[in-house]
């Protein structure tokens, strides 16, 4: 047992940066959300059930514009289909057994990236628990604290919360380009990729976001497993 205490405390130290940077994205979701018409408790429960920010911001902004709840499911369940190949790849490592649902509910991109770069998640439910739950606990606080301030903030400073998203993605990001010739490389690919379905040809360009994320996961991991697979197989 305080060997898995020990785990889920080291978790938590490894998902406190992640944390820090949901607090305040969750503060500007629950500024937004009650904005849009939505009670403290309903965005409270939104971040809770869902625990997804970029589908949570989508589902907004269908709710405002009246698009009907099917069509915001199907949405959202686009978005977020990379989170199987999330799962399956961490899936691999940890062996989580019956704890594999309550796993499964905390990745996210970030929660993953940390995870991805940590030794310790390596056959280690706790510590992934750990990441997981410290990284959920920042979400929901920011997303309560977002919604009771309301439209309290000033436009800018809402606005600029989105950057910290961004910068988290990036200090998560440099220390393993740093130390991988492979991370490097995959990055500029992933980025090179995601800017020609964005901005390149009408076929393409036009394709919803999910579909956008998902074929740039796809096949940047799979060059990656074909150029680097000595560094895949460490990983794993």
């Amino acid at each position: 047992m305080k060997t898995k205490t020990n785990s889920f405390h080291q978790g938590i130290k490894a998902g406190l940066p992640i944390a820090l940077g949901y607090f305040p994205i969750a503060v500007a979701f629950g500024v937004l959300a009650k904005n849009t018409g939505l009670s403290t408790v309903a965005a409270v429960l939104m971040s809770s059930m869902v625990f997804a920010g970029a589908s949570q911001f989508v589902a907004l902004n269908l709710l405002a514009i009246g698009t009907s709840y099917w069509q915001i499911i199907i949405t959202t369940f686009i978005l977020n289909l990379r989170h199987f190949l999330m799962s399956a790849s961490l899936a691999q490592r940890l062996k989580p057994g019956k704890l594999a649902p309550l796993l499964a509910f905390g990745i996210t991109d970030e929660t993953f990236s940390v995870l991805s770069f940590q030794p310790a998640a390596d056959n280690n439910p706790p510590f992934v628990l750990g990441v997981n739950t410290v990284a959920y606990l920042g979400w929901i606080s920011g997303t309560f604290c977002g919604s009771l301030m309301g439209q309290e903030l000033p436009a800018l400073l809402r606005t600029s919360m989105g950057i910290a998203l961004y910068a988290m993605f990036i200090g998560l990001l440099v220390p393993k380009i740093k130390a991988s010739k492979a991370a490097l490389c995959l990055t500029v690919l992933a980025i090179a990729v995601s800017s020609l379905l964005y901005w390149g040809p009408s076929p393409l360009s036009t394709l919803a976001n999910g579909w956008k994320l998902m074929i740039t996961t796809i096949l940047v991991c799979t060059i990656g497993t074909l150029l680097f697979p000595e560094e895949v197989t460490e990983d794993e």
